[in-house]
């Protein structure tokens, strides 16, 4: 307000003057006119024109949500009266990228918008939706006073509508232009040092509009410093596309979250719930499901019924003939979790009409969901929706399906069953087999689009020795979620006959469609609907099948992506096994007696497969060390969440680790096979797997969690001092009998040297910007690392000393010197 009064007092003072002015010199002639400022936005100083001298008979018109009309390179909206004010949604994606920018239909914004009237001009507003308060609270005034709405961009009114309910404007420079909001992201213009659009070479593709969504594609081309791709031209060109999707005049019943069943879920701040706090409001993003009104009395008696609107896929009618059946089947896979949720028929997949059939239907029209299949190297599919921020509704989904997802199936049934499946045993699948593939990823994506995220607790559920037992993976699958990266069945053994390889759509996949689907037609609020919700969940408590795990906890060993079985050791020594089964017969089976001139890229791919499965076990046992399990519980179950690591299983970790990685696992240095794809890098390709593990197991954090175990749990944990001389003891066996040390494991014991050496000597550094992301952190300088550190140092200087004079192995001898020089230098510089 100050501000205000201050500039209206002197405009007051200016116009004052100008009038004592005027008298004084009247007889001076009036400067020349300046000539009037640019319009900005296809504005015009003269206001609206009529309608046919804006859109001429030149234009040509897609009809739809607005009127959009082309002409040449200009392009117009007509936005009817109807829509003003109306809750829009802007998603943004990237449609086709320069190399290593994200990937095409990455989704880099979303935009809640509406248009607004402000005079002659038209406003586009950003709507936030983080803060809430019903409008009939008092509180509701604060809260919009706090949240006043960008404008994304002012448009001046061209003309009127045709029959003067509608408003023209020019929408050119909202794509053309740079509008942060709507091309490339902050990070990725920092990242490359971006300086500027260029104009020139930057225009629209096409602006399509159907009748609840406007398509905009449109070529961005920025100047920048250092683009990831073709540096030489100091330029990165995007191709754009912006959906803008009309939302339902009536928001969707909310759901609100539990963290205890995975679901993609938004929030708010809700600033008029009854707490003497702001709290944070949390409900699920799901399809619009209901009961048909003359169902109400069959659904109630337990009978299945159909929505009034069932969720329908269509498949990109790009895609190939023979991979349709098995794309669908993925999509039909959740009738079953939907059966549970009480409806029939509640999801179907459909082929894409033909021209002839239907020519106005297109996969761009926001009233179709469709699986796109794309011509490319790109080894992924991806699974997004579109949800009505105000509710979570989900409006539609697009499932990204590129090509070559099938050389990454390919990729992992090869490595992951070969040992005991011949369908796997070659590089080009017989189409059946391959088609089961192509369903079980599809299944996977389309719960994704349901709303359901990763659940990385799921693979944990079975026993081990459950997994190699036919009749109860064939009931129950290999986990109890398809939504988990549980991949495919690598404990089975040769003799575990007719054994299922893959997960399906699950019992927790069921439950988990239940919880967020089944309507509860007592209940009028979300509210109402919490204690039915809790009890469904208490239901299930303790049972490991219904566990909701959540991916990126990267300290909870039963949260693990790609790994199987309640037992990472058992597991992985199983899944070892099978490796050791591969190897002897890999040239063989990467061979094809119809290709004799072909090279050895396929041997080289696969053999790259097998030390990268190899890595994962290390990985999935690894973790057990210094491990701490979630398992969310409510306040009312009374139960912890989160549980250390067992003793007995940290100790089983290390004493696996020494066994298959730090003793040098030779069966993977197959002469045979290095010989035909490589020169070099062997030797590098093991040494990196081993340093990397000992590294991750000698980390700040995982050793904070050691020392705070034992301060918790006392005997009952896995101690640090253990630890370190468990690992001690695998990684230097060698001393105590003077044996030859052999190329990886000296350059193991290097690497532990150097490890003791940081954690002695360096510091905790994590940016600030990323601590929330990683936790708390241990203090260094004032824990019991630096201590543990120099004890171990010492205690390796004496015993390098005492086996010196008894190895006769010239190289071995030359290596334990080099260790206990490098060992003397790091102690007296510590003690400087």
């Amino acid at each position: 307000m100050l501000t205000i009064s201050i500039v209206g007092a002197v405009l007051h003072a200016e116009d004052s003057l100008a009038q004592k002015k005027k008298k004084k010199d009247a007889q001076t002639p009036a400067p020349a006119a300046q000539a009037p400022a640019r319009p900005q936005n296809g504005g015009n100083n003269n206001g609206p024109k009529p309608y046919k001298e804006v859109i001429t008979a030149k234009a040509k018109t897609s009809e739809g949500l607005f009127k959009v009309h082309q002409i040449e390179d200009k392009y117009f909206y007509e936005i009817p009266d109807s829509l003003w004010n109306r809750d829009m949604l802007m998603v943004i994606r990237i449609a086709k990228t320069a190399d290593g920018i994200g990937y095409g239909g990455e989704n880099t914004n979303n935009l809640m918008v509406r248009w607004e009237k402000n005079g002659d001009d038209v406003l586009l507003k950003v709507v936030s939706v983080n803060n809430y308060a019903a409008d009939s609270l008092p509180i509701s005034m604060a809260v919009k006073a706090s949240n006043l709405e960008p404008i994304l961009q002012k448009f001046a009114v061209k003309s009127k509508g045709t029959d003067s309910t509608g408003t023209v404007i020019e929408a050119t420079d909202l794509f053309s232009k740079d509008n942060q909001a709507l091309g490339l992201q902050r990070n990725r213009r920092t990242q490359y040092r971006v300086t500027r659009l260029d104009n020139e070479r930057s225009y629209i593709s096409h602006i399509h509009s159907y009748p609840i969504n406007v398509e905009a594609r449109y070529v961005l081309t920025y100047a920048a410093s250092e683009p990831p791709s073709n540096s030489a031209t100091g330029l990165i060109t995007l191709e754009m596309n912006a959906s803008m999707i009309l939302l339902p005049k009536e928001p969707m019943k909310q759901r609100l979250a539990d963290r205890r069943v995975g679901w993609f879920a938004r929030s708010y701040v809700d600033y008029g719930a009854d707490a003497q706090k702001a709290t944070t409001r949390r409900y699920l993003d799901r399809w619009r499901l209901e009961v048909k009104p003359e169902d109400v009395e069959k659904f109630k008696r337990g009978e299945l019924v159909e929505p009034v609107k069932p969720i329908v896929y269509y498949i990109d009618p790009a895609t190939p003939k023979k991979w349709v059946p098995y794309l669908k089947q993925g999509v039909e896979d959740w009738q079953k979790a939907f059966e549970m949720a009480g409806f029939k028929n509640a999801i179907i997949a459909k082929e894409a009409p033909s021209k002839e059939e239907d020519p106005t239907w297109s996969p761009e029209d926001a009233r179709y969901s469709v699986i796109r299949y794309f011509a490319s190297d790109i080894q992924n599919a991806y699974g997004p929706h579109v949800s009505d921020p105000r509710s979570g509704e989900i409006i539609e989904s697009d499932i990204g399906w590129y090509h070559n997802v099938m050389n990454l199936l390919r990729n992992w049934f090869f490595i992951q069953t070969a040992a005991i499946n011949p369908d796997a045993r070659k590089v080009q699948f017989d189409d059946a087999v391959m088609g089961r593939l192509i369903r079980f990823v599809s299944a996977h994506e389309v719960g994704h689009t349901l709303g359901l995220p990763h659940n990385f607790a799921s693979s944990v559920a079975y026993p081990v020795e459950k997994l190699r037992d036919p009749e109860f993976t064939k009931e129950f699958g290999t986990a109890p979620s398809i939504m988990d990266y549980a991949r495919f069945n690598y404990v089975a053994q040769p003799e575990d006959k007719g054994v299922s390889l893959m997960p399906d759509v699950g019992p927790y996949d069921k439950f988990a469609i239940m919880w967020g689907y089944k309507p509860i037609l007592e209940a009028k609020t979300p509210e109402e609907e919490q204690k039915i919700l809790d009890q469904w969940i208490l239901d299930k408590n303790g049972d490991p099948v219904y566990r909701y795990g959540r991916q990126g906890n990267s300290y909870d060993p039963t949260t693990q992506s790609e790994d199987l079985g309640d037992n990472a050791v058992l597991a992985s020594e199983y899944g070892i096994k099978n490796l050791k089964r591969i190897m002897p017969n890999l040239m063989e089976w990467t061979a094809e007696a119809d290709k004799p001139f072909k090279d050895y890229s396929d041997l080289e791919e696969m053999y790259g497969q097998v030390i990268g499965q190899f890595n994962r076990y290390m990985g999935h046992v690894r973790t057990n060390v210094g491990g701490v399990m979630e398992i969310y519980k409510s306040t009312g179950q009374g139960e912890a969440v989160y549980t250390h690591t067992s003793k007995a299983m940290q100790k089983s970790a290390v004493d696996f680790l020494n066994k298959q990685l730090f003793a040098t696992p030779s069966w993977l240095m197959d002469e045979a096979i290095i010989s035909r794809i490589g020169d070099f890098g062997a030797l590098e390709r093991i040494r990196g797997i081993q340093v990397t593990t000992l590294n991750g197991i000698l980390e700040w954090g995982r050793l904070g969690r050691v020392i705070e175990n034992e301060a918790l749990n006392g005997n009952e944990a896995y101690k640090i001092t253990e630890l370190f001389d468990d690992l001690r003891k695998g990684i230097w066996t060698e001393l105590s009998a003077g044996k030859t040390i052999d190329v990886h494991r000296r350059a193991l014991q290097r690497a532990h040297i150097e490890r003791l050496e940081l954690l002695l000597t360096g510091e905790v550094s994590v940016p600030a910007q990323f601590r929330s992301f990683f936790g708390p952190q241990i203090n260094a300088s004032q824990s019991d690392i630096r201590p543990m550190a120099r004890g171990e140092l010492k205690t390796l200087q004496s015993q390098i000393r005492a086996a010196i004079p008894r190895t006769s192995d010239r190289l071995s001898k030359l290596h334990l010197e080099d260790a206990l020089a490098r060992i003397e230098k790091i102690l007296e510089g510590e003690s400087k």
